[in-house]
């Protein structure tokens, strides 16, 4: 069993390597941008093949805001949200379950060594919706990532869906309606366009976001060591 596991990790690990060479080595952008430009007629098969290759991208760690703007640029604000907000919530639970199925039984064997890190783990495990909601809202934790590093935590699996399905929206739909501005799909690898008034206060509030998920996570872990060493240890 455990030498299943170690070659299920060593795979994963060989599998992002390559995609992370990939991603450098071959014209990844500019497939994305032919993509971008396809699907833009292609009508209900360009949607799915869209779709694919959103989650297929997401798992490899490929720049899952470029094909968000470009979902903006081929199918406008409203049919691009509705797109991509579904999409992204199917790949990121499936990140999830990847790092949760690969790696948690390594990390949960270390941290149940440790009882300050088991109480924590526990702890973060049982505010896993509101973590998670908070961290969804942020600007600053990069999609791909989080979505294996929650994998790795106690965190159940439907609470990190629902959480991550009402908390990416906010960006989701900035990002679709900014990509809905860029008149040519060349213009996706620059960044998104500036979208006045409403980036902004996304923004500011992805900070105070950003600044309650770190208060909210540090109070769970002194609670959850104050519970596990009562005794000041």
């Amino acid at each position: 069993m455990e030498r299943a596991r170690t070659q299920r990790r060593l795979l994963l690990g060989v599998v992002l390597l390559i995609a992370i060479a990939a991603f450098f080595l071959l014209p990844t952008r500019r497939w994305l941008l032919w993509l971008a430009e396809w699907v833009r007629g292609a009508g209900a098969p360009g949607a799915a093949v869209f779709a694919a290759v959103y989650v297929i991208g997401t798992l490899l760690f490929l720049p899952g805001s470029v094909l968000t703007l470009g979902a903006g640029f081929a199918y406008g604000p409203l049919w691009g949200t509705l797109l991509v907000w579904p999409t992204a919530t199917v790949a990121a639970a499936l990140a999830f379950l990847v790092g949760r199925f690969v790696a948690r039984g390594a990390i949960s064997q270390r941290v149940e060594a440790h009882p300050k890190f088991s109480a924590v783990d526990e702890a973060v495990g049982e505010q896993g919706f509101k973590i998670v909601l908070l961290l969804r809202l942020s600007p600053l934790f990069p999609f791909n990532f989080l979505n294996y590093a929650l994998g790795l935590s106690r965190i159940r699996f439907w609470p990190y869906v629902l959480a991550s399905f009402i908390g990416m929206l906010p960006g989701t739909a900035m990002y679709v309606y900014l990509g809905s501005l860029i008149t040519s799909a060349s213009r996706l690898t620059q960044g998104a366009p500036k979208g006045g008034t409403a980036q902004q206060a996304l923004y500011w509030g992805g900070l105070v976001a950003t600044v309650v998920a770190t208060i909210f996570v540090t109070r769970v872990a002194r609670r959850a060591l104050a519970r596990a060493l009562p005794d000041g240890e």
